[in-house]
């Protein structure tokens, strides 16, 4: 496998995630989101939409993370990310949905650039955009975890594998994290695992 990504894709991060838990080894090419390597033609080969990330596999390229990471447990079932009965597993999956397709989408890069390039805004106007969609969707999740040490399991899960990322990303942008406890006392336990600590953007070849 081969999975094309950037250090500092939530998407990406996600996948690295995934991968490490099970414990899969994969070929990282980097596609430098900042350079705009996502629009060049030889990368719109593989993926049309031109985001991250794309995982090259003997059965063809996939994309989306999400897709990614439940072809991953489906393929890959031990150890499990998606563990429990059927309401456990849509529990689990309400979260990363939560966080994948309500938070994330409106605050990724080429949101942002959009804000900045197209419709004028300033950094502050930028940043305090983030910071409300942010806090909204975390004040939800914060109010649906339970005291387990991950989101809602005894094993981290797809739950976790979405929010680290999204954490990372509100630390980076100075959201103020004390309102949400539970959030950060997870993404703190989180980081003592290596599958997470290994996957972080800071520990990639291409973080320099």
């Amino acid at each position: 496998m081969k999975l094309y990504g950037y250090f500092r894709s939530s998407a990406a991060y996600r996948v690295r995630i995934a991968l490490n838990l099970k414990g899969l080894d994969c070929q990282h090419s980097v596609i430098n989101l900042l350079k705009g390597e996502q629009s060049s033609a030889p990368y719109l080969t593989l993926n049309p939409l031109g985001l991250l990330p794309t995982l090259s596999t003997d059965e063809g390229l996939l994309s989306q993370s999400l897709a990614i990471v439940e072809w991953l447990e489906e393929t890959h079932p031990e150890p499990s990310i998606i563990p429990g009965d059927p309401w456990q597993k849509a529990q689990l999956r309400s979260i990363a949905y939560l966080i994948s397709c309500d938070i994330h989408p409106i605050n990724n890069l080429r949101v942002l650039k959009y804000l900045q390039q197209t419709l004028a805004a300033s950094e502050d106007a930028k940043t305090q955009w983030y910071s409300h969609w942010i806090k909204n969707g975390f004040a939800a999740l914060e109010k649906t975890l339970d005291a387990q040490p991950f989101c809602c399991s005894a094993e981290p899960s797809i739950a976790d594998i979405c929010l680290i990322p999204q954490v990372f990303n509100a630390l980076r942008f100075k959201v103020d994290m004390s309102d949400f406890p539970k959030i950060h006392r997870i993404y703190q336990h989180c980081n003592t695992l290596d599958a997470f600590m290994d996957a972080a953007p800071e520990n990639q070849p291409d973080a320099g």
